[in-house]
């Protein structure tokens, strides 16, 4: 038995490892440990999500990708045959110089994705002057500016881009003190699915003691059902109607935060003219939620007495990924964050709080590499104002540029712990695309649906079988390697340093994780040695100051206010406006709904939604573990009794959920705990490993991969038109 930290999401959760015979064996929570995470949350000990249980059985699959292989048919055809690794490094070296040769280095691209989120390797692969990203920068002394990620298509809208051009603090600034709130509202996500479910048991927690939770989706989950909470069953994509109706009520009723609107804020007098087109009445039309449940909860969010009233508790917003996925994406999130900031939620006790500049300890940043000058990357003049925050391309953009030469050819892709055809619109399009490479690289743990098109693939270790380190905080853990890699498999960081080394640049990456340890706590205040000889180290942490842009907490310069061009709230954002965006947090509907698209609704009356999370898998991962797949043997359709009933649909049905552009088979499950006119179907399916119902069932056969939020370039998952129809 050893003390360890599971290796399976960057979570790292404390677990209890049993090692036999080298192999991994029983992995339970570790119980007795203290700490902190994000400032006031608990860090994740003796916590664990249904896939701990089954760590052994994904670390020793027979799926495993053990030795480099090499393509030995068609692209797309899956057949490959064993190679060495020094085969299969002078083959990318060489793939990659013939791409420079005859196209520049820039038509090469890389693309990393959840299999990569090990803390070290964003911390560390980041471009140089970015605060996260999920891109690497293993081609920029290449001289290719190409790098992208999982970014491109989730995260980014919530947590940096609605954000930073609001108020200048980005999404890991910040934290929902839900251990000191009043009232939690969940907002577009579900945290007992999360991994690991932290913010579930502290919502439970809150409960004990009295607070309130609301939920507004479109489905009642797990959360909503656990915690007996008000459930706002709003439409799919009209959130930000829901927003700004709130913030009417605000203004309307002179509950909100008036000392913060008239001294903090710029474009207030603008919300206010705008968000007067939202009365509950007009929003209940809009949303489906009721006129006077729209009320009742902004009221309760400003609190009892309104926003500043004496002995004020705050409400806490957990939000995530739910409100990115429609044409609005962006502009819904910052009109949620704009109706937190005036109810007087915004770094307030029991609100969501901005982290005091020291409360996460920083690996050394100066190791990081510039993104070459010279060439923009793919998709910076598409979405400008993502690549302003992120330095990278946009991998939405990535067909155009392999098909079509736009704006320039992408003939050698590299993908790394990603399975794009599963997680992007229009698998199709990416099986052309990848079919027309020069060269394709693909770096895994398992099979996936891209791999069947890659020239070489390389098996990647899990966390379990590489050194790195875990910040919770500022406490720092040195995450041991508890096993040796399973068969040929190499560390990502063994991995990057031997295709740096190839490319003739080994020198400005770390040859191993040994030596990228020393590189992340040079000239810090983390001792290495000290680390790895004590396991922890715990660094003090400066008291909690509250609504911090009054005393320069937030602006470099320290002086008062938001870090911002105006120095203010930007509810019309300066940003977004110099860009060519709207600066307000208008609403638009969605583009492919009911109210936009009636002629089309005639033949597809259902709003389709697609992305929630389910406990058995992570995204596109375990699948083909029998103990996870049990839990969820077939992807689901959720519909409505209502939707249900003249279709001649029950529970258990074999049905397809048609869109404009496919269909795909699904189990019915049909239930009160989804509004009417709405569907949510399980994503994810697609890959080459599972049950056959899974490998069958991709969900973006269904998604439109030209329809995306015009400032993100994310793709619209969640509200789009779609039917439901038996299988006999």
């Amino acid at each position: 038995m050893v003390q360890g930290h599971c290796g399976l999401c960057p979570s790292g959760c404390a677990v209890q490892i049993t090692i036999q015979g080298g192999r991994i064996g029983r992995v339970v929570p570790r119980r007795n440990v203290t700490g902190y995470r994000d400032g006031a949350k608990r860090r994740p000990d003796a916590m664990s999500c249904a896939r701990v249980g089954r760590a052994a059985d994904i670390v020793h699959s027979p799926d495993r990708l053990l030795f480099p292989l090499k393509r030995a048919g068609a692209r797309g055809e899956n057949k490959f045959e064993r190679i060495g690794w020094d085969e299969a490094l002078d083959a990318i070296a060489a793939g990659l110089h013939d791409t420079a040769r005859r196209h520049g280095p820039q038509a090469a691209c890389m693309y990393t994705g959840r299999g990569t989120f090990e803390r070290s390797l964003w911390e560390m692969l980041s471009p140089a002057g970015v605060r996260e990203t999920s891109a690497w920068s293993l081609l920029f002394p290449f001289g290719s500016p190409n790098s992208t990620g999982a970014g491109s298509n989730c995260y980014v809208s919530h947590a940096v881009l609605a954000p930073a051009v609001t108020f200048g603090v980005w999404g890991a600034e910040m934290f929902p003190d839900v251990e000191n709130s009043r009232l939690i509202v969940v907002w577009g996500t579900n945290p007992a699915n999360a991994s690991p479910p932290l913010l579930m048991r502290q919502i439970e927690k809150a409960l004990q003691r009295g607070a309130k939770v609301v939920v507004i989706d479109h489905r009642r989950t797990e959360t909503a059902r656990r915690t007996g909470a008000q459930w706002l069953a709003i439409r799919p994509g009209t959130d930000g109607a829901l927003a700004l109706s709130m913030i009417h009520v605000l203004i309307e009723e002179g509950i909100h935060d008036r000392e913060f609107a008239e001294h903090w804020t710029e474009g207030f007098d603008e919300l206010r003219a705008y968000s007067a087109g939202f009365p509950p009445e007009k929003a209940e039309e809009m949303t489906g939620v009721p006129a006077g449940a729209i009320r009742e909860v902004a009221r309760a969010i400003a609190g009892p007495g309104g926003a500043k009233s004496a002995g004020y508790v705050g409400a806490a917003l957990l939000s995530y990924t739910g409100l990115e996925y429609t044409n609005s994406g962006v502009q819904n999130i910052r009109a949620v964050m704009t109706l937190w900031a005036l109810s007087g939620n915004l770094d307030t006790p029991g609100g969501n709080l901005i982290k005091m500049p020291d409360t996460d300890f920083k690996v050394n940043p100066g190791r990081r590499l510039e993104p070459p000058a010279g060439v923009d990357p793919i998709g910076k003049s598409a979405y400008p104002l993502y690549h302003l925050y992120r330095k990278e391309a946009h991998a939405t953009e990535l067909p155009r540029a392999i098909l079509h030469n736009e704006p320039y050819p992408v003939r050698a892709l590299v993908v790394w712990g990603a399975s794009i055809i599963t997680g992007y619109p229009n698998p199709g399009l990416w099986r052309r695309a990848f079919s027309a490479l020069d060269f394709f690289l693909v770096v895994d743990r398992f099979p996936t649906e891209d791999s069947r098109y890659a020239d070489i693939i390389l098996p990647a270790a899990t966390s379990f079988e590489e050194d790195s380190y875990l910040i919770s905080g500022r406490r720092v853990e040195f995450r041991r390697k508890v096993i040796e890699p399973v068969g040929e498999s190499r560390s990502d960081w063994d991995i990057v340093a031997a295709i740096a080394g190839r490319l003739g640049y080994g020198q400005l990456f770390p040859r191993s994780a040994r030596e990228m340890l020393r590189w992340a706590f040079e000239g810090t205040e983390v001792d290495l040695q000290e680390l790895e000889k004590t396991g922890e180290v715990s660094l003090a942490v400066s008291p909690m100051r509250y609504r911090k842009w009054e005393s320069g907490l937030l602006r470099k310069d320290g002086r008062p206010g938001f870090e911002t061009p105006s120095g203010k709230f930007e509810i019309a954002s300066r940003i977004l406006k110099e860009n060519g965006y709207e600066p307000l947090p208008m609403y638009t509907p969605p583009r492919e709904g009911p109210t936009s698209a009636p002629a089309l609704a005639m033949d597809f009356p259902l709003v389709f939604n697609s992305g929630s999370r389910n406990k058995a898998f992570f995204n596109s991962q375990h699948h083909n573990i029998a103990r996870l797949a049990d839990q969820r043997p077939n992807p689901l359709a959720w519909l409505n009794p209502r939707d249900a009933l003249p279709r001649g649909i029950a529970s258990g049905d074999a049905v397809e959920v048609v869109t404009p552009r496919g269909h795909v088979r699904f189990e019915a499950f049909v239930t009160e705990d989804i509004v009417p006119g709405a569907v949510e179907v399980d994503a994810s399916g697609g890959g080459p490993l599972g049950p056959s119902s899974w490998r069958e069932a991709n969900a973006n056969e269904l998604t439109d991969s030209e329809n995306r939020d015009p400032l993100s370039g994310f793709p619209v998952y969640k509200a789009l038109l779609c039917d439901v129809r038996k299988i006999s």
